[in-house]
């Protein structure tokens, strides 16, 4: 087997995938919490990929990639068998893993692959886990069966209401709590608004709130400065000082800044890259 081959590929969704990737190393030293950094070819970007699961005898890493961006679309329009020019880590500090008491975990979208590795940690330390999935509809809801194998309540949201509960995983969070769930602590990864909601609210219920950020990411080791969040009204780096972090600490309105700030370019790249990838026989 190639070092950095895909070894299996299972498409989620439309512009969802599952990867295992032969990373034996990689899986030697996967912690939860951590990430890897992927590029397509020799000219690609580096993009920070969260780790999902690893298994350190077959010498595999899984990631799970949403196609967003070109660098994203580029990697999901990967096979079976071929590689990924580089892939580099594990990257990041590892979540701490301890005997909280019962623990809610709530992932959005793709984030629910990325809180799956802490979910399992957690649950092999003692912890009740909750597990609280959101997703705009039904098929983007990925990992429900995973979850629900490492989770004493599972519980399923959609924004549009095609399948669980319908509404915003802070709703579920509040409902849980109001039915009598005494919640100890609580693990967060999604997009930044459902973030700093989620963070906020458990701040209100005097749940401990703990966010894994997701700002742009360079080198991946602290030197290039890109990845600065400020948590507590200091400058850190997600790279290397997270990417998990406090929640009630973290200015969510500055990351959302921060990570929107390209979002015009990435669309027009995007867009050119679509472009020189549609067949033209026959248009002339």
């Amino acid at each position: 087997m190639t070092k950095n081959e895909i070894v299996t590929k299972i498409n989620l969704s439309k512009d969802i995938a599952r990867f295992d990737i032969f990373a034996p190393l990689i899986a030697r030293k996967a912690r939860a919490g951590q990430f890897v950094i992927l590029k397509a070819n020799a000219a690609g970007e580096r993009v920070p990929v969260t780790l999902v699961d690893w298994d350190e005898k077959r010498g595999t890493i899984t990631v799970i990639i949403q196609a967003i961006g070109k660098s994203t679309v580029m990697f999901n329009d990967k096979k079976q068998g071929e590689i990924f020019e580089a892939v580099a880590g594990p990257l990041g500090a590892p979540v701490e893993i301890k005997k909280y008491g019962t623990v809610a975990v709530v992932g959005g979208g793709v984030g629910i692959a990325e809180v799956y590795p802490i979910a399992k940690a957690l649950k092999s330390a003692g912890n009740k886990v909750i597990s609280i999935l959101g997703a705009r509809t039904k098929d983007l809801l990925i990992l429900e069966q995973e979850m629900r194998q490492i989770s004493d309540i599972t519980v399923c949201t959609t924004d549009d209401g095609s399948y669980g509960q319908k509404g915003l995983v802070t709703d579920a969070l509040q409902k849980l709590r109001d039915g009598g769930e005494k919640i100890d602590a609580g693990f967060v990864i999604g997009p930044v608004p459902m973030m700093k909601f989620c963070c906020r609210l458990m701040q209100k219920l005097g749940i401990k709130s703990y966010a894994s950020l997701n700002p742009i990411i360079l080198d991946g080791t602290g030197m290039c400065g890109c990845c600065r969040v400020s948590v507590g009204g200091k400058i850190k780096f997600a790279c290397v000082d997270g990417p998990m972090f406090e929640g009630d600490l973290v200015d969510f309105d500055e990351l959302s800044r921060r990570t929107g700030e390209y979002k015009k370019e990435e669309a027009a790249c995007l867009l050119k890259y679509r472009e020189s990838h549609v067949c033209k026989v026959g248009l002339h």
